[in-house]
């Protein structure tokens, strides 16, 4: 039995990059969360909020990453953890606060 061959055929295979390149993506990114950051720093009065503003903005930012549109979702993502993180801290305030009223009168 002999093999027989068809004609030779060829074709040119380019390598599919499995993840889209970002690195411009990624610093527009950077740049807006950290605009955006600043803007709420300067707004917040209490420094015992700044850690976790900029956690929220962590936050914001590695959820924005998994959309579509980073950018576009960043600002309101960011809007909320914010808010979150600033009701967390009034709460906290709250509680210190009344706690440190328990504490004057179970010493008086």
């Amino acid at each position: 039995m002999t093999a027989r061959f068809g004609p030779e055929t060829r074709f040119e295979v380019a390598p599919v990059p499995t993840v889209p390149f970002r690195g411009t993506l990624e610093t527009g990114l950077d740049s807006l969360k950290a605009r955006l950051l600043k803007e709420l720093l300067q707004q917040t009065a209490d420094e015992q909020l700044y850690a976790p503003l900029r956690r929220a903005a962590n936050e914001a930012a590695a959820v924005a990453w998994f959309t579509p549109f980073p950018l576009l979702f960043f600002p309101v993502l960011l809007e909320e953890k914010a808010r979150a993180a600033l009701r967390q801290g009034a709460r906290q305030r709250c509680i210190r606060n009344r706690s440190a009223g328990l504490l004057e009168e179970a010493v008086a």
